[in-house]
């Protein structure tokens, strides 16, 4: 796989708490010189990065619930329709992760579509948080997400105690097949990195390294 192709499968991220606007300019500055995918960033931030994208090919997203997950479906929803008013064109949301490890489907299932509906046609990552779930919950979550009308299963927020694994994307991708798309994040710092987690079909990368790990490519 060559730089431009990788790139293209990042997500140029900063979530960060500390993270500034001069920060966030720097990353935007790299994603354009990369032709990123998109960057991520939290929603303060929404408004600058459009800005700064304006007329390229870069999308502006974001994270709805982060990094808990632990928000009410209600204030997911609006945090959603919030940050599209702002300008972002893709949204990262965490599932309520402790109501899938008690086994309450429902709700998670009720707090994933509030966002799909919120997001009317944005596209939605579903962040399942994987180092917390055991294969039949990961199982669960990407189900759950397929039935919600979510366009990709996302590993991990990258603040969990563990990020993406070639096993996990494996094992979502035995469960959505062809029907959504994959994003691995977390812990891919380097090309060998990110290449064993393509290799296991994901889609997109969630990275902060990406300048680093473009530097393993060919060209």
């Amino acid at each position: 796989m060559n730089k431009l192709e990788l790139a293209k499968m990042m997500d140029h991220t900063i979530l960060k708490a500390a993270a500034t606007p001069t920060d966030v300019k720097k990353i935007c500055e790299e994603a354009l010189m990369i032709n990123a995918a998109s960057v991520c960033v939290n929603p303060f931030h929404v408004p600058q990065v459009k800005e700064l994208l304006a007329g390229s090919d870069v999308k502006v997203c974001t994270v709805v619930g982060f990094p808990l997950g632990a928000n009410t479906s209600e204030v997911k929803a609006f945090e959603t329709k919030d940050a599209i008013e702002k300008g972002a064109e893709e949204v990262d949301m965490v599932i309520n992760i402790g109501a899938l490890i008690a086994g309450d489907t429902e709700t998670v299932y009720r707090d994933i579509q509030a966002v799909v509906d919120a997001a009317n046609g944005i596209l939605v990552k579903v962040i399942i948080e994987t180092c917390y779930l055991n294969d039949e919950q990961k199982c669960i979550a990407c189900e759950l997400s397929l039935k919600a009308g979510a366009d990709f299963v996302k590993t991990s927020t990258g603040f969990g105690t563990s990020g993406a694994t070639p096993h996990d994307i494996e094992l979502m991708r035995s469960v959505v097949g062809n029907q959504m798309k994959i994003k691995a994040s977390g812990g891919i710092r380097t090309y060998d990195d990110a290449m064993a987690v393509v290799v296991a079909t994901a889609d997109r990368l969630g990275v902060s390294a990406s300048l680093t790990i473009l530097e393993g490519t060919e060209e």
